[in-house]
């Protein structure tokens, strides 16, 4: 990585050599990219996908943009950055203390950052907090704690060693009397679907706990090195300020070796994790001759990305993002309906061909999980289904594992929330007859990283048919349950 540590031009340099620097690293990206493209698009063969089919044409150029984005602190340097950033500021002159550039502590608290895990290279959420105590009557610029603190979040990372390096970037580049730095991380994690809906004692309420994994680590330099001094026990006295209660933290049992979610992945086969409960019914594995091929296309990305593929904590990264990715391959799977089959409407059978729409009444069932793969960008998007549908009054309700399998089937692959959406509704309709109305909550991963950094962003989308395309007020009942269940704390 020598040669990318060299960062942004000298600003000493003449401009004609800054220029064909720039053409230079211009030439260097765009092999990057190139090359990026050609092993995303092994990726989606293997996925059993064509990359040339309309919405996935443009996904190699979109996920190496966003994989040059997320890794572009490789080709960034601290010293760049603060220099010119310190500023002279005078203390106290005559009473005994610290204040000012005399000595007094800073604190910048919650900078929202994203960084790629390094051992299944999915971004992972960073909220970072930084203070130091300042030397020589010198103050850096604020904002330059957070770009600081971005060039290393910008690398393949795991959380404690992105913690060190932020902590010794910032106390090299601005030689302060000490520096601290915690860090808040959370991983998604991809639970398996089908024990959710197969679970009699599974509730929505779980699919945000399950749907993460959080770690805090901090560290410290200088006077900040010592977590019984002064200026230690002020930095987490303000963070409390904010709940955050790192002494509480670290007398947990720490789950920083169980950080990245998809480490127990080595017993997947053909896309399918190995059930934990052997009752379950999966899919019969088989040798995938495409595996190979995929793992060498994601080596070919750590290369291109500026890293060391036989680095020791890169060495099983490709088999653990295709294995992953693989949970997404587009496959017969099978939706468990129970009995019930497509066409058949539900409500007609039991009560008649020629029931009165006013017996019916609408049933709503909500906060189904869902977890699915983004075909723009590679990434994972999750959230809740809600399904509504007019229900005969007397009639046996569908079953939710019915329900839930219909979500999971058309989750399981590479999707736009839109279109799955419709799907969800469209299956519902064929099942129960054509009055159905489906609501997806869900929040992206490519909102929240590239770059784009929309933290708390969700997207809700709607699709409704029969009765609730045209009757406004069955359409207002249904969200108002959503609604209410929302206010309640159902979710």
């Amino acid at each position: 990585m020598g040669a990318l540590d060299e960062g942004h031009f000298n600003g000493e340099l003449e401009n004609g050599v800054k220029i064909e620097r720039c053409f230079e690293e211009e030439e260097e990206e765009s092999e990057a990219i190139s090359s990026i493209k050609d092993s995303v698009k092994v990726l989606l063969q293997g996925l059993g996908e064509d990359f040339n089919r309309e919405g996935l044409k443009k996904t190699p150029l979109r996920v190496a943009k966003a994989l040059l984005e997320g890794t572009k602190g490789y080709r960034l340097k601290v010293k760049d950055i603060v220099q010119g950033a310190l500023f002279p500021e005078a203390g106290l002159d005559s009473a005994v203390g610290h204040a000012g550039g005399a000595g007094g502590l800073v604190v910048v608290r919650d900078l929202n950052l994203f960084s790629i895990c390094e051992s299944c290279l999915l971004p992972f959420q960073v909220q970072c907090h930084v203070g130091y105590v300042p030397s020589e009557e010198r103050v850096v610029g604020l904002s330059k704690l957070s770009r600081v603190a971005d060039v290393f979040a910008k690398r393949l990372q795991n959380p404690q060693r992105l913690a060190g390096e932020v902590c010794s970037g910032l106390h090299n580049g601005i030689k302060p009397a000490g520096v601290a730095v915690v860090l808040q991380c959370w991983h998604i994690q991809s639970p398996e679907v089908e024990l959710c809906c197969t679970n009699p004692n599974f509730h929505p309420s779980k699919v945000e706990m399950q749907g993460w994994v959080k770690v805090l680590v901090s560290s410290g330099s200088g006077v900040l090195e010592n977590e019984n001094g002064d200026f230690w026990v002020d930095f987490l006295a303000l963070l409390k300020f904010r709940g955050i209660d790192v002494e509480k933290a670290h007398k947990q049992p720490s789950i920083s070796q169980y950080w990245c979610p998809s480490r127990p992945l080595d017993a997947m086969c053909n896309g399918h994790l190995t059930p934990r409960n052997p009752s379950i019914h999966r899919v019969s594995c088989k040798p995938e001759p495409t595996l190979p091929a995929m793992i060498n296309a994601v080596s070919v990305i750590l290369h291109s990305m500026g890293e060391d593929p036989s680095r020791k904590e890169l060495v099983g990264t490709p088999h653990r993002f295709v294995q992953w990715l693989m949970k997404y391959k587009k496959c017969n799977l099978e939706m468990k309906l129970n009995g019930f089959d497509s066409g058949r409407n539900f409500c007609s059978d039991i009560n008649g061909p020629d029931v009165s729409h006013d017996q019916d009444e609408i049933r709503s069932e909500l906060n189904f999980p869902l977890w699915s793969l983004c075909e723009h960008h590679l990434l994972p998007f999750h959230g809740v289904v809600h399904i509504g549908y007019f229900h005969s009054k007397g009639a046996e309700p569908i079953k939710r594992s019915v329900l839930q399998s219909i979500v999971h089937f058309h989750g399981c692959k590479l999707q736009v929330q839109e279109r799955l959406s419709r799907q969800i509704a469209e299956t519902v309709s064929s099942v129960l007859g054509g009055d159905v109305m489906v609501v997806v909550e869900a929040n992206h991963i490519c909102m929240i990283s590239r770059g784009i950094e929309k933290v708390g962003s969700s997207t809700a989308t709607i699709a409704a048919l029969g009765r609730f395309s045209t009757d406004r007020a069955s359409k207002a009942k249904f969200l108002q349950t959503i609604s209410n269940t929302t206010a309640s704390g159902g979710r």
